[in-house]
């Protein structure tokens, strides 16, 4: 399995009540398998991955699987602050129907890069589906240095980072190890198409929540070459990029969802976004319709 293209981290609608919106999410799923995206990923960081219960956990990748089929990758969020419950989160998306996990580092306790290899090797050791390692110390207060990341490459069931660090030195380190066994994928939209334009395979995106035909295009003309293209319809979003970091993630970008059809909110303990915002929301909902319907 090579992991390329344009893969959404899907946000979780939730309906008024605070339920899962389970229409909304089937919808959702079939937007992007119409736009072209190439992979989506379920309950991670963007899908508010710490408010869903087991049950709701399941449901979400077994939906996923249903209305998917064999035209998308499902990376189903597993990652947890112990080892031994990243494993059973690994064992719950296996058998809900995901077809790889996207394992972050270990939030809060701030392991070394040895502790991470052995945190990863026992991951990947147990698990039945393949391993995306991810990489965002902004919120896990932990760094998955390039070092670390070529020894994890070697293993046969580690297929791919999520890298969500920008800097351009970083990714000089990272290039190098990008191979058909081994996907590297930039977790920032701002930053993405330079990423790809350097050697990394696909995006994780955000933001293709809302333009998902976009990202899919920007991401083809990477692969023809047709790099001008790529960076002219990229600095098309580069307003909404910044929006989505008004607030944390994914409180603007559900705010947009919200507006575009797709849930009703959030779940404690994050709070729908600011009033001094709103209009804001609305334009940027409005930019996303109108690239969207140029695709």
């Amino acid at each position: 399995m090579q992991l390329k293209g344009s893969i959404t981290a899907l946000t979780t609608p939730f309906a008024e009540s605070g339920l899962i919106d389970l229409n909304a999410w089937r919808a959702q799923i079939d937007v992007q398998l119409n736009a072209g995206s190439s992979g989506l990923v379920v309950a991670g960081s963007t899908g508010e991955a710490a408010n869903p219960s087991d049950e709701e956990y399941c449901q979400l990748i077994e939906l996923a699987s249903i209305r998917v089929g064999h035209r998308a990758v499902i990376l189903a969020g597993t990652g947890l602050s112990s080892t031994s419950k990243t494993i059973r989160q690994n064992k719950l998306a296996k058998r809900t129907g995901a077809h790889a996990a996207l394992v972050v580092t270990p939030p809060y306790v701030r392991p070394t890069q040895a502790g991470l290899i052995a945190h990863y090797r026992a991951v990947a050791d147990a698990s039945e589906i393949p391993v995306v390692l991810y990489n965002v110390p902004g919120r896990t207060g932990c760094d998955l240095l390039p070092d670390t990341v070529a020894v994890l490459s070697s293993h046969e069931n580690i297929i791919g980072l999520k890298e969500s660090v920008a800097d351009e030195s970083r990714w000089q380190a990272l290039y190098p190890l990008a191979s058909p066994g081994f996907s590297l994928l930039s977790g920032d939209d701002e930053t993405f198409v330079r990423a790809m334009i350097g050697g990394a395979h696909g995006v994780i995106s955000v933001a293709s929540n809302a333009v998902p035909a976009t990202f899919a295009r920007i991401c083809r003309y990477v692969s023809e070459q047709n790099f001008d293209a790529a960076l002219a319809l990229d600095g098309q979003l580069q307003e909404l990029y910044a929006f989505l970091g008004v607030e944390p993630n994914p409180v603007p970008i559900k705010a947009i969802m919200k507006l575009l059809g797709f849930g009703r909110g959030l779940r404690l303990p994050l709070l729908s976004l600011s009033d001094d915002y709103t209009g804001k929301a609305d334009e940027m909902t409005d930019l996303c319709k109108t690239i969207e319907q140029s695709m």
